[in-house]
């Protein structure tokens, strides 16, 4: 492969990564690290070195973890059942087939529908889905900020 097209590659692969962090179906922060360290490789790693990679993949694990904590502490502040938790995870999984309104607000649902069935108190469930839901937005709102900060040190260390 000629290095126009790996980089060619790379950047697609950055920019599918960067949809993938608010579509659960794409491993956004994975892509983008894999975009990343293609683009590295290309250079033969001589402007975007080990500690820049080091950096922009400690960067792809937070968000990972922030992505997938956050959540689960939304819920659990407010005191969240096991089957909300299996809920959300259920409703974001239906979600999916739903397209991008369903993404956002079947883990909501989800999580409402597991608590409610857990306690059978409407307004205890309403306050969990919220809570669940509030959590998973900012865990993907983290997600994007820190996929972009990714992107940002990959550009900076290639033109600096």
């Amino acid at each position: 492969m000629t290095p126009a097209l790996l980089w060619i590659l790379s950047v697609a692969l950055i920019l599918i990564g960067l949809a993938g962090t608010v579509l659960p179906a794409l491993p956004g922060t994975a892509l983008v690290l894999g975009g990343i360290v293609l683009g590295a490789w290309i250079d033969d790693f001589t402007r975007v070195g080990t500690t820049t990679l080091i950096i922009v993949a400690v960067l792809a694990v937070l968000a990972w973890a922030l992505d997938f904590v956050a959540g689960l502490l939304g819920a659990k502040k407010v005191g969240a059942s096991r089957q909300a938790l299996i809920g959300a995870a259920v409703g974001t999984v239906v979600g999916l087939f739903m397209g991008l309104v369903g993404v956002f607000f079947m883990p909501l649902v989800g999580a409402a529908v597991g608590e409610y069935l857990a306690r059978r108190d409407q307004q205890h469930a309403l306050k969990v889905g919220v809570a669940t839901w509030l959590g998973i937005m900012a865990g993907m709102l983290a997600k994007v900020v820190l996929s972009f900060i990714m992107v940002g040190v990959f550009v900076a260390a290639l033109v600096f």
